[in-house]
Order: structure tokens, then C-alpha cells, then sequence
């Protein structure tokens, strides 16, 4: 049996760190395919009884969904890992034409020290291919760099309409390993 473990050794607790900002920006939808690097964020917004917790059976479903939630006059963002981002391609054009804002944090895979291959093409094309589609990016390489990155995001995202990720790197994440349980 193989099992999925994080190794980060940050003081700064980043991961709680995103939950809190996004609650200061008054989101309430947090739209989401699980993911490990999330873990903290996805766990606090299913037991805030302000936020609907909506589990995605694919990433690009959150687009539609959040659209909806801005018409609604409500807040929301879509945590995602990198390789769903390539599931967002044509759906990003929804935020683009409707010019309604859209926030994402998108946890990266493929781009340093990872062990599986499949996440390598996606991961080295995330930015590239998010920007091309008119969404604007920062990444955080360290876990002081989040609040920060996140904030400006945020702001840029519901007062100025547009669509913004921040990408969370995977050396900020942390390695992912795969341990054999005896």
C-alpha cells in the first residue's frame, strides 16, 4: 500500500494563511477538486456554516459555478491543483468574455522535484497557458510570500473584474513522496 505524505517545514502556517485571507475578502463559495496541498483550506471552508464547500467532479465545473455565485452577489474560489488546469482551457473564456471576476489557487505539481512524470507537462505550462487565456498570475515560492500574493489577487479579482491565480510552488507545497507502508 502506497500512501501520500507532505514534507513542508515553513514556520509560517501559509496553508491556514489562505482559508483566513479568503474569508477576510467575504468569500462565500469555495469550489474545489481535492487536493493534498489544500487539505487545510478545503477542511476549514467545509466547517464554516458561512461558505458553501462545493466538491468538483472536474476543475472546469467551478467557472460555471462561481460565474453564477458573482451574479448571485456572493464570493467565491476555485482551489485547484495545476494539472487541472489544463481541464480549464476552454471554460476560461466564460470569465474573459463575461468579464466577471475569477479567483483561483492553484497548487503546482510537475514544476520541481516530482516524481511523477505525468504531472511534468501540465505543471511547466500552467503559467503560460493561464496567461494566454487572459488570466493574470503570481506565484509564491515561500510561505511569506502568500498572504501578500493572495491579497493582491484578491483585490484585483472582485474590484477590478478580472480573472487571477496565485500558484502555489511546489517548493513552497513541499516534496511529495511516496512511502511504502509495511
Amino acid at each position: 500500500m502506497q500512501q501520500n505524505s507532505l514534507q513542508n517545514s515553513h514556520s509560517i502556517d501559509w496553508k491556514l494563511q489562505v482559508y483566513e485571507v479568503l474569508k477576510d475578502f467575504d468569500v462565500k463559495h469555495a469550489a474545489y477538486v481535492p487536493d493534498a496541498g489544500h487539505s487545510t483550506a478545503i477542511e476549514r471552508f467545509n466547517a464554516d456554516k458561512a461558505v458553501h464547500s462545493v466538491v468538483l467532479t472536474t476543475e472546469e465545473e467551478g467557472i460555471g459555478y462561481l460565474a453564477g455565485a458573482w451574479l448571485g452577489g456572493e464570493r467565491g474560489v476555485l482551489l485547484l491543483q495545476s494539472s487541472g488546469v489544463g481541464n480549464c482551457i476552454n471554460t476560461l473564456a466564460l470569465p474573459a468574455c463575461g468579464r466577471f471576476p475569477l479567483l483561483m489557487v492553484v497548487t503546482m505539481r510537475g514544476d520541481w522535484a516530482e516524481f511523477n512524470q505525468w504531472q511534468n507537462p501540465m505543471g511547466q505550462a500552467t503559467e503560460a497557458a493561464l496567461n494566454l487565456m487572459g488570466v493574470r498570475t503570481w506565484r509564491a515560492e515561500r510561505a511569506e510570500e502568500v498572504e501578500g500574493l493572495l491579497r493582491g489577487a484578491a483585490t484585483m479579482a472582485f474590484d477590478g473584474d478580472q480573472a487571477c491565480a496565485v500558484l502555489l510552488s511546489q517548493q513552497l507545497i513541499g516534496k511529495k513522496v511516496w512511502n511504502q507502508a509495511q
